[in-house]
């Protein structure tokens, strides 16, 4: 019998100063029986990073034809791609044939070091790709603010991400590796 998804809701605020981009997000987030609360909570934060009425999650983790989250133009061309993780060579490449952005999220500490190492190459011909890698301690302590049902806020500010649940904030440092 094949384990079901786990349905968790967040209500998100986001204040992205940068971007002067300030509107609240009732997500759904369907967590895949293999994936982490560690995954799920980057998922969240790249949703917050590049939040926009458009995005969506995808079914990136089961489907390799979709992205963990994407942004569609009304036509159902592909803005923004975002993976979260260490996905496979190829399919960075086949997604940056298909999106004009695409963005991965690494974390893992050592382990996404050799994956970025690995594929520096392949990676540095691809123009419409970017890079960003979350230290280990910030993703473990953002898995800290997984529950069921999330009442979270996003602060972005000169170059600054915050996520707290109310009673406890998470400091997220953004390192561009491409």
């Amino acid at each position: 019998m094949a384990l079901k998804s786990t349905v968790f809701k967040a209500n998100l605020q986001i204040a992205d100063m940068e971007r002067h981009y300030y509107q609240d997000h009732a997500l759904t987030l369907a967590r895949h029986p293999s994936e982490t609360d560690e995954r799920m909570m980057v998922r969240v934060l790249a949703f917050a990073l590049h939040a926009h009425e458009l995005l969506v999650f995808g079914q990136g983790m089961t489907d390799d034809e979709e992205a963990d989250i994407w942004r569609k133009d009304l036509t159902g061309k592909i803005e923004q791609w975002i993976d979260v993780g260490l996905p496979d060579e190829k399919l960075i490449r086949k997604a940056c044939g298909r999106a004009n952005e695409v963005v991965v999220y690494t974390y893992g500490g050592r382990t996404a070091e050799m994956w970025f190492a690995q594929n520096a190459d392949g990676f540095a011909r691809l123009k419409n790709l970017s890079i960003i890698n979350l230290p280990q301690e910030n993703t473990k302590a953002l898995a800290d603010l997984a529950q069921r049902t999330m009442h979270l806020q996003c602060t972005i500010q000169d170059g600054q991400v915050w996520l707290s649940d109310g009673e406890r904030s998470v400091e997220v440092s953004c390192e561009k590796w491409k």
